[in-house]
């Protein structure tokens, strides 16, 4: 990703409705990974739409100093893994 917020939030709206691996950490030595698609783009904060099947949770959010300390990591899906995932 990119080097500032505004540089993160750039390349995130670019990439709005594709599919991606979301890893962050849930504290106390938890990881969290989870696979989604990036549903939209906020000024401060992208919502993140989970695969009902494997999530209890719909939609979650993030902000982009999250990504910016790497406190969340998100990993866009090739277009052919993604049809396959579908």
């Amino acid at each position: 990703m990119g080097k500032t917020i505004v540089d993160i939030r750039r390349s995130l709206e670019s990439n709005v409705g594709r599919r991606l691996s979301l890893r962050a950490n849930g504290g106390r030595r938890k990881t969290i990974e989870r696979l989604g698609t990036l549903e939209e783009t906020y000024p401060a904060v992208f919502i993140i739409k989970l695969d009902q099947d494997t999530n209890a949770f719909e939609r979650v959010s993030y902000s982009y100093a999250d990504v910016l300390t790497e406190t969340v990591e998100l990993t866009f899906l090739e277009d052919t893994q993604a049809a396959i995932g579908q």
